[in-house]
């Protein structure tokens, strides 16, 4: 074989190898049974995000249901200054006008919740905690 028609076939596997790892980098969707990729990217839920408008949850009060022992995570966007108070778990953080905060806490105690913007007494949030 002359070295134009080897040259020419080592630069085909190339493109070919090229090909294979660009379909199996493509393919790795976070599934970790083929070693790679992060199952939690693949399997991470939204964060329901509770948006204030006027001091006022958007589409009313947000309900939130996880069994105990599971993360409670949710997000608040708002337009006023204010802390969102999570009542029963005594968790607070301060959120500034138009900012949000996020809240990602173990749910250890069972039982019905709510989450306020405090100085408002405006609840935002029923929190529910199945055993």
């Amino acid at each position: 074989m002359s070295s134009n028609a080897m040259r020419a076939l080592a630069g085909v596997a190339v493109v070919i190898v090229a090909i294979a790892l660009l379909l199996i980098l493509k393919n790795d969707d976070g599934d970790n049974s083929s070693g790679g990729g992060t199952p939690a990217a693949k399997n991470a839920a939204p964060v329901p995000t509770i948006v204030i408008k006027g001091g006022k949850p958007v589409g009313g009060i947000m309900e939130i249901s996880v069994e105990e022992g599971e993360k409670v995570r949710f997000k608040v966007d708002s337009d006023v200054s204010d802390e969102v108070h999570v009542h029963g778990y005594d968790i607070a953080m301060d959120v500034e006008a138009g900012g949000s905060v996020s809240f990602e806490f173990p749910a250890t105690i069972e039982g019905v919740f709510e989450a306020e913007l405090e100085s408002r007494k405006e609840q935002i949030l029923e929190l529910r905690v199945n055993p």
